[in-house]
């Protein structure tokens, strides 16, 4: 078993013996389901009315139901995720275990890559199962594949870049607490950044400002703009916020 495999194999068992994970599991899946009904009943209300008034009824399950839906799974992202992170590095110091693990054959690499590779599995794993909402809802209506599938790839780069930041966040300190806090901090200071960037309009620093929030990029790709720009975002951030996890961690080891 490679070091990183054993990391993930140890974490997933620290999750799965936890309730945490099945009461974070259950209240997003309760929230993305309640958000999915909701617009699927508004999106029926529409057809009606379009019904009644022009004889038609010619409805776009895209813009109406999946849009609105991956727009506030965002928000539950930024609370939801958080939870998950807080423990990983923080509670290794609280249990006085780091050291060991700082003193073990695994590499801080690895132990970085274990950490992060196991809770984006979790996620994974949850985002998976919210892919029964339009498996379910194709029985039942047409719509065009391609946002739905763009819309799911921005999920997951966002959860990735937002489960860095929580991985990072959790590494410098050992209260669970504090680290899911500092995380919904910098996630929130990241999402205030994107309206800083509009108030600064099309100038030099606001478009710097608005290109370092994530929520155009997400945008673009739940509108079904797969873009290369945006991509590197992503990617680019996600190593940027493992490689400060790393040198975090390092630092701490020599204090």
């Amino acid at each position: 078993m490679t070091p990183v495999r054993a990391m993930i194999t140890k974490e997933l068992r620290s999750y799965f013996v936890s309730p945490v994970v099945y009461v974070v599991g259950a209240v997003f899946l309760l929230i993305v389901g309640l958000l999915a009904y909701l617009y699927i009943v508004f999106a029926g209300a529409q057809a009606i009315q379009l019904l009644q008034m022009h004889g038609q009824a010619s409805i776009n399950l895209n813009d109406l139901v999946f849009r609105n839906l991956f727009s506030s799974i965002r928000f539950v992202l930024l609370i939801i995720l958080p939870i998950l992170t807080m423990r990983l590095f923080a509670e290794e110091r609280k249990l006085r275990t780091f050291e060991f693990l700082m003193t073990s054959p695994i590499g801080l690499n690895e132990i970085v890559a274990g950490k992060f590779m196991s809770v984006f599995l979790v996620f994974l794993g949850l985002l998976g199962l919210t892919g029964l909402i339009p498996l379910t809802l194709s029985l039942f209506s047409d719509f065009d594949w391609y946002p739905v599938m763009t819309g799911y790839l921005g999920l997951t780069l966002l959860g990735a870049l937002f489960l860095a930041i929580g991985v990072l966040a959790s590494a410098l300190t050992e209260n669970q607490i504090v680290a899911a806090f500092v995380s919904f901090g910098l996630l929130l200071v990241l999402w205030l950044m994107a309206g800083l960037g509009s108030l600064l309009g099309d100038t030099a620093a606001g478009q710097v400002i608005s290109y370092l929030s994530f929520m155009e990029h997400y945008d673009h790709l739940v509108r079904g703009l797969v873009d290369t720009t945006d991509l590197m975002y992503f990617f680019s951030a996600l190593v940027l916020m493992l490689f400060l996890t790393h040198r975090v961690v390092d630092s701490a080891r020599w204090r």
